[in-house]
Protein backbone atom coordinates (compact mmCIF):
# COMPACT_ATOMS: atom_id res chain seq x y z
CA UNK A 1 0.00 0.00 0.00
CA UNK A 2 1.50 3.38 -0.95
CA UNK A 3 2.27 5.93 1.75
CA UNK A 4 -0.53 8.45 2.34
CA UNK A 5 2.13 11.17 2.71
CA UNK A 6 3.08 12.80 -0.60
CA UNK A 7 6.70 12.22 -1.63
CA UNK A 8 7.28 16.00 -1.60
CA UNK A 9 6.73 16.03 2.17
CA UNK A 10 10.23 15.28 3.35
CA UNK A 11 11.05 14.89 7.04
CA UNK A 12 12.64 18.35 6.99
CA UNK A 13 9.53 19.87 5.38
CA UNK A 14 7.33 18.32 8.07
CA UNK A 15 9.68 19.49 10.84
CA UNK A 16 9.65 23.01 9.40
CA UNK A 17 5.84 23.02 9.16
CA UNK A 18 5.54 21.86 12.78
CA UNK A 19 8.03 24.50 13.92
CA UNK A 20 6.09 27.22 12.10
CA UNK A 21 2.80 26.03 13.61
CA UNK A 22 4.27 25.75 17.11
CA UNK A 23 5.83 29.21 16.96
CA UNK A 24 2.66 30.78 15.54
CA UNK A 25 0.26 29.26 18.08
CA UNK A 26 2.73 29.54 20.94
CA UNK A 27 3.59 33.13 20.06
CA UNK A 28 -0.09 34.11 20.00
CA UNK A 29 -0.56 32.51 23.41
CA UNK A 30 2.49 34.16 24.96
CA UNK A 31 1.34 37.53 23.59
CA UNK A 32 -2.18 37.11 24.96
CA UNK A 33 -0.98 35.95 28.37
CA UNK A 34 1.48 38.82 28.74
CA UNK A 35 -1.07 41.33 27.44
CA UNK A 36 -3.62 40.19 30.02
CA UNK A 37 -1.06 40.85 32.75
CA UNK A 38 0.62 44.11 31.66
CA UNK A 39 -1.36 45.51 28.73
CA UNK A 40 -4.34 47.85 28.73
CA UNK A 41 -6.11 47.45 32.05
CA UNK A 42 -3.39 45.11 33.32
CA UNK A 43 -4.34 42.09 35.42
CA UNK A 44 -6.92 44.11 37.37
CA UNK A 45 -8.74 44.93 34.13
CA UNK A 46 -8.55 41.31 33.02
CA UNK A 47 -9.99 40.28 36.39
CA UNK A 48 -12.90 42.74 35.98
CA UNK A 49 -13.55 41.36 32.48
CA UNK A 50 -13.55 37.78 33.79
CA UNK A 51 -15.98 38.82 36.53
CA UNK A 52 -18.25 40.36 33.86
CA UNK A 53 -18.25 36.97 32.08
CA UNK A 54 -19.36 35.27 35.30
CA UNK A 55 -15.99 33.77 36.24
CA UNK A 56 -15.67 33.96 40.04
CA UNK A 57 -13.38 35.09 41.54
CA UNK A 58 -12.19 37.17 38.60
CA UNK A 59 -8.68 37.79 39.94
CA UNK A 60 -8.00 34.06 40.27
CA UNK A 61 -9.21 33.27 36.76
CA UNK A 62 -7.37 36.22 35.27
CA UNK A 63 -4.09 34.96 36.72
CA UNK A 64 -4.85 31.33 35.89
CA UNK A 65 -5.72 32.05 32.26
CA UNK A 66 -2.88 34.54 31.76
CA UNK A 67 -0.19 32.29 33.22
CA UNK A 68 -1.56 29.27 31.36
CA UNK A 69 -1.48 31.21 28.09
CA UNK A 70 2.05 32.49 28.64
CA UNK A 71 3.38 29.16 29.93
CA UNK A 72 1.69 26.91 27.37
CA UNK A 73 2.71 29.31 24.61
CA UNK A 74 6.36 29.31 25.70
CA UNK A 75 6.39 25.51 25.92
CA UNK A 76 4.95 25.26 22.39
CA UNK A 77 7.50 27.69 20.97
CA UNK A 78 10.38 25.53 22.20
CA UNK A 79 8.55 22.23 21.72
CA UNK A 80 8.74 21.02 25.30
CA UNK A 81 6.07 18.81 26.91
CA UNK A 82 4.04 19.43 23.79
CA UNK A 83 0.86 17.50 24.78
CA UNK A 84 0.67 19.38 28.10
CA UNK A 85 1.25 22.70 26.35
CA UNK A 86 -1.44 21.75 23.86
CA UNK A 87 -3.75 20.89 26.78
CA UNK A 88 -3.23 24.46 28.03
CA UNK A 89 -4.27 25.79 24.62
CA UNK A 90 -7.30 23.50 24.46
CA UNK A 91 -8.39 24.29 28.02
CA UNK A 92 -8.10 28.06 27.76
CA UNK A 93 -9.81 28.10 24.38
CA UNK A 94 -12.62 25.79 25.54
CA UNK A 95 -13.37 28.13 28.46
CA UNK A 96 -13.23 31.18 26.16
CA UNK A 97 -15.46 29.42 23.67
CA UNK A 98 -18.16 28.70 26.26
CA UNK A 99 -17.99 31.86 28.37
CA UNK A 100 -17.55 34.51 25.71
CA UNK A 101 -17.68 33.42 22.07
CA UNK A 102 -20.29 30.68 21.57
CA UNK A 103 -23.31 32.96 21.87
CA UNK A 104 -21.94 35.33 19.21
CA UNK A 105 -22.06 32.97 16.23
CA UNK A 106 -19.21 31.76 14.05
CA UNK A 107 -17.49 34.86 12.68
CA UNK A 108 -14.98 36.79 14.80
CA UNK A 109 -16.07 40.12 13.26
CA UNK A 110 -19.61 39.78 14.65
CA UNK A 111 -20.49 41.90 17.68
CA UNK A 112 -19.06 40.24 20.78
CA UNK A 113 -16.64 38.16 18.65
CA UNK A 114 -17.68 34.79 17.27
CA UNK A 115 -16.00 31.47 17.90
CA UNK A 116 -14.01 30.88 14.68
CA UNK A 117 -10.74 32.08 16.24
CA UNK A 118 -10.98 29.94 19.36
CA UNK A 119 -12.01 26.94 17.25
CA UNK A 120 -8.90 27.27 15.06
CA UNK A 121 -6.59 27.55 18.08
CA UNK A 122 -8.29 24.58 19.78
CA UNK A 123 -7.89 22.41 16.69
CA UNK A 124 -4.27 23.57 16.23
CA UNK A 125 -3.55 22.55 19.83
CA UNK A 126 -5.06 19.11 19.26
CA UNK A 127 -3.18 18.71 15.98
CA UNK A 128 0.15 19.58 17.62
CA UNK A 129 -0.52 17.12 20.44
CA UNK A 130 -1.19 14.40 17.87
CA UNK A 131 1.58 15.21 15.38
CA UNK A 132 4.17 16.15 17.98
CA UNK A 133 6.60 19.05 17.87
CA UNK A 134 8.87 17.70 15.14
CA UNK A 135 12.60 17.06 15.27
CA UNK A 136 13.45 20.70 15.95
CA UNK A 137 12.18 20.66 19.52
CA UNK A 138 13.28 20.20 23.11
CA UNK A 139 10.97 17.15 23.34
CA UNK A 140 13.03 15.42 20.65
CA UNK A 141 16.29 16.55 22.22
CA UNK A 142 15.18 15.19 25.61
CA UNK A 143 14.04 11.89 24.10
CA UNK A 144 10.36 12.47 24.86
CA UNK A 145 9.31 10.91 21.57
CA UNK A 146 6.50 8.74 22.91
CA UNK A 147 4.33 11.67 23.95
CA UNK A 148 2.52 12.21 20.66
CA UNK A 149 0.20 10.31 18.38
CA UNK A 150 -2.81 8.90 20.20
CA UNK A 151 -1.07 9.37 23.55
CA UNK A 152 -0.51 13.09 22.98
CA UNK A 153 -3.99 13.59 21.57
CA UNK A 154 -5.59 11.89 24.58
CA UNK A 155 -3.44 13.88 27.02
CA UNK A 156 -4.36 17.20 25.36
CA UNK A 157 -8.05 16.38 24.98
CA UNK A 158 -8.61 14.91 28.45
CA UNK A 159 -6.50 17.48 30.33
CA UNK A 160 -7.66 20.41 28.19
CA UNK A 161 -11.39 19.70 27.90
CA UNK A 162 -11.51 18.03 31.32
CA UNK A 163 -9.81 20.96 33.01
CA UNK A 164 -12.09 23.41 31.21
CA UNK A 165 -15.20 21.44 32.22
CA UNK A 166 -14.07 21.31 35.85
CA UNK A 167 -13.27 25.02 35.89
CA UNK A 168 -16.62 25.93 34.31
CA UNK A 169 -18.56 23.65 36.66
CA UNK A 170 -16.95 25.12 39.76
CA UNK A 171 -16.45 28.77 38.86
CA UNK A 172 -18.65 29.97 36.00
CA UNK A 173 -21.89 31.63 36.98
CA UNK A 174 -23.37 33.04 33.75
CA UNK A 175 -25.52 36.06 34.27
CA UNK A 176 -23.82 36.87 37.58
CA UNK A 177 -21.30 39.26 36.02
CA UNK A 178 -21.55 43.02 36.21
CA UNK A 179 -22.20 43.59 32.51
Amino acid sequence: MPSPVPAAVTPHALDLALLVLRVAVGGVFVAHGVNHIVGGGKIAGTARWFESLGMRPGWLHAWTASLTEAGAGALLVVGLLTPLAAAGVVGVMAVAWVTNHLKNGFFIFRPGEGWEYVMVLTVAGLALADLGPGAWSLDRLAGLTGLWGWTGLVIAAVAGFGGAALLLATSWRPGSGSS
